[in-house]
């Protein structure tokens, strides 16, 4: 086999996921400030969005913050006054280390786990980059 038929038969194998084009956004923080405490109400609803367990997202962003916190069923509460383009940046942070493929920029990957190793495994592409296992 020459080149163009391996590229066309590597091509042909590729799941439908790496051909499509959506455009992936993450929601912006809805909350307020209660007293010395920031409150987001949508937090729940951005980890669904970014496909990770809304536990480890708040210990991402409780340590970049280096503030208190914890989820509760009306939302996340920060134990500090915190701008919400603050939480809004970290955020962003978290899903271009722990969401998006560096390959494809595509959002339709897992976290595994191989002993004390963390992945990060891209459904669309087949890219799997090592991460931070711990935050």
């Amino acid at each position: 086999m020459d080149y163009k038929e391996l590229l066309k038969k590597a091509h042909e194998n590729l799941p439908e996921a790496a051909f499509e084009r959506q455009r992936f956004e993450i929601p912006k923080v809805k909350g307020h400030l209660q007293g010395n405490m920031t409150v987001v109400s949508n937090f729940k609803q951005i980890a669904l969005t970014l496909r990770r367990p809304p536990e480890h997202l708040l210990k991402y962003i409780l340590k970049e913050l280096a503030a208190p916190g914890d989820l509760k069923p009306k939302g996340l509460l920060i134990g500090t006054k915190v701008s919400a383009s603050k939480i809004n940046e970290k955020i962003k942070q978290y899903s271009n280390e722990y969401v998006l493929c560096q390959e494809c920029g595509k959002p339709d990957t897992k976290i595994e786990k191989e002993g004390q190793f963390a992945y990060l495994k891209c459904a669309a592409c087949g890219a799997r980059h090592s991460i931070k296992s711990k935050i």
